[in-house]
């Protein structure tokens, strides 16, 4: 392969995202990974229960849904979930002419990236040791 046609296949793979959705999950999980200290509890039951819950809730939120606070964690997660809402409603503003469908397509997406990056694609080796 020559070096013209190696830099193709290099510039191929980094211009589009596979799907639509995934620039604007991009967009979303820079501004957790930059803004949110939820991310980094210290265990990974801990975190994919983080990001489960606030994300889901914020889902709901996003989409004028009711939300469960029965519980103290409940109410936790809310707090979380009504700042990150706010904050993706200011800084990006295209959420808000999403319908509920695609905010919950966008959401999964987002928790999907997040399990990846904070639990199943992390190489901290402490969040899975058993005397921690």
């Amino acid at each position: 392969m020559s070096t013209a046609s190696a830099a193709a296949v290099v510039k191929q793979k980094v211009e589009a995202p596979v799907h639509p959705m995934d620039a604007r999950i991009d967009e979303l999980t820079d501004y957790i990974m930059k803004n949110c200290l939820w991310q980094f509890h210290s265990r990974s039951w801990d975190r994919e229960r983080q990001n489960a819950e606030i994300l889901k809730k914020t889902k709901e939120l996003l989409c004028g849904e009711p939300v469960d606070l029965s519980s103290s964690h409940d109410r936790c997660y809310w707090v979380d979930a009504v700042c990150l809402a706010d904050d993706y409603r200011e800084h990006y503003p295209w959420i808000n002419s999403m319908s509920k469908e695609e905010i919950g397509s966008l959401m999964q997406g987002l928790k999907d990236r997040m399990d990846y990056l904070t639990i199943t694609g992390s190489l901290n080796e402490e969040l899975s040791d058993k005397h921690y």
